[in-house]
């Protein structure tokens, strides 16, 4: 799961001028969350963020979740996706 991420961190981030709007940056924020939450609820996490890095979307800190967010099942991923003010997405 990590090569994907060190890929886009030493090829198309670095030609784009590696300018996140988030810190820690996208791609620090998916290895952290695969190393502590597993492949598949850390790789949703960092879809979630992925998806939240957008022209209109947020900017600043936002930390990989110590824990799992509330009522997170790994039938329901999509759940694991937190939104920027430390909720848990509706369905």
């Amino acid at each position: 799961m990590r090569v994907p991420i060190l890929v886009y961190r030493y090829t198309f981030s670095a030609f784009m001028g590696r300018q996140c709007r988030y810190l820690p940056t996208c791609s620090e924020f998916a290895e952290e969350a695969i190393e502590r939450h597993g492949a598949w609820a850390g790789g949703w996490m960092a879809a979630g963020r992925i998806c939240r890095c957008h022209p209109w979307g947020g900017a600043g800190y936002e930390a990989v979740p110590v824990e799992l967010p509330p009522k997170a099942a790994w039938y329901m991923p999509w759940r694991y996706a937190r939104t920027p003010h430390g909720e848990v997405s509706r369905d």
